[in-house]
């Protein structure tokens, strides 16, 4: 079963992963989560979730020196 480049093997990211994969604090994250300044993450209850490859496209598609 695929939906828009998820297959069911991959797992979704928390702000954590999202932090971690950048090398950034998590407060950045969530700050550029507040701001809508940082790569698309959807609500899923009380949880925010991103797509590998969505923070991958985000994370390509800045300037350098802008993160």
């Amino acid at each position: 079963h695929r939906t828009k480049g998820l297959t069911a093997m991959q797992k979704l990211w928390g702000p954590q992963d999202v932090a971690d994969y950048l090398g950034v604090p998590i407060g950045t994250v969530y700050q550029w989560r507040s701001r809508g300044t940082g790569p698309v993450g959807k609500r899923i209850g009380k949880h925010v979730r991103y797509r590998p490859e969505d923070v991958e496209a985000w994370f390509d598609s800045q300037p350098e020196g802008v993160i």
